[in-house]
C-alpha cells in the first residue's frame, strides 16, 4: 500500500509542478490516440452501416472477419504494421517507422474493427422497417443515415468510447512501431513500461495514474454527451 500511494503523490507532484516531460508525454498520449480514434471512427462507422443496411455476397464473412478483428491482440496489429512500413515493405518509402504517423496507423487497425462491430449491432438493433419508413416519407439516402445514427446514437457513442479505450491504453503496438523514443513516440503506455522495468515503480505508477485520469477524462465528457438527452 506504501508503494501505492508513493505512486498517488508521485502522479499528484507531476502534474502540480507541470513537469514538461510528463506534459509532452501526456499531449502525445491524447493526441495520438484521438486522431486514430476519430479515423478509426469515420471507416468503422461507414462500414458498419453498410454492412447492416446492404446485403451481398460474402457480407457474413466480412461480418466474421470484423468480430475477430474486435479481439485482436495490439501486438499482431504492430506486427502487420511493422511489415508494411519496414524499409524493404510495400510502403517503406515513406519513411513513418518509429514515428507517431506509425503510432495512428497501428492504433487504426486495432480500433477500427471495434467500431465497425458496435456500429453494424447498433444499426441492426434498430426496428428493422425503420429505414423504409423514413425514405417513404421523402427523405433522401443522407438524410435516411442520418435520422438512423441519430436514433442509435447512444450504441454509436459507446462504440467510440470502446474505441478510444482501446487504443489509449494499448502498449504493444506502440513500441514495435513507435521505438519509445524520448520526446518524440514517447506515450503514457510506453513510458509506465519502460520506468517498471528500470525499478522506478514510484514514476511508473504516477504515469498509471495519470493514463487512468486521462482516460477517465475523455470517456467523463463523452458519456455526458452520451447521457444529456436521456430522460432522467
Amino acid at each position: 500500500m506504501e508503494l501505492i500511494w508513493e505512486g498517488i503523490k508521485k502522479a499528484v507532484e507531476l502534474l502540480c509542478k507541470l513537469d514538461t516531460e510528463v506534459l509532452g508525454i501526456t499531449w502525445l498520449t491524447l493526441k495520438i490516440s484521438g486522431i486514430a480514434t476519430l479515423v478509426s471512427l469515420a471507416f468503422g462507422v461507414c462500414a458498419g452501416f453498410g454492412l447492416a443496411l446492404k446485403a451481398f455476397p460474402g457480407r457474413r464473412i466480412i461480418i466474421a472477419m470484423i468480430n475477430t478483428g474486435m479481439g485482436l491482440p495490439p501486438v499482431v496489429a504492430g506486427l502487420w504494421v511493422t511489415l508494411f512500413l519496414w524499409r524493404n515493405g510495400p510502403f517503406g518509402t515513406l519513411e513513418l517507422m518509429y514515428t507517431p504517423a506509425a503510432i495512428i496507423i497501428a492504433q487504426i487497425a486495432i480500433a477500427t474493427p471495434i467500431i465497425a462491430g458496435l456500429s453494424l449491432t447498433a444499426i441492426q438493433h434498430l426496428p428493422p422497417n425503420m429505414k423504409l419508413q423514413i425514405l417513404s416519407l421523402g427523405a433522401n439516402k443522407f438524410q435516411m443515415l442520418c435520422l438512423l445514427a441519430k436514433e442509435a446514437r447512444l450504441p454509436l457513442m459507446a462504440a467510440v468510447m470502446a474505441g478510444f479505450g482501446g487504443v489509449v491504453s494499448e502498449i504493444g503496438a506502440s513500441i514495435m512501431v513507435g521505438g519509445n523514443i524520448k520526446g518524440y513516440t514517447r506515450v503514457l503506455t510506453t513510458a509506465t513500461v519502460m520506468e517498471t522495468g528500470r525499478g522506478n515503480f514510484d514514476i511508473a505508477l504516477a504515469l498509471g495514474f495519470i493514463l487512468l485520469l486521462l482516460s477517465f477524462a475523455v470517456n467523463a465528457l463523452l458519456t455526458y454527451l452520451q447521457q444529456r438527452e436521456r430522460p432522467r
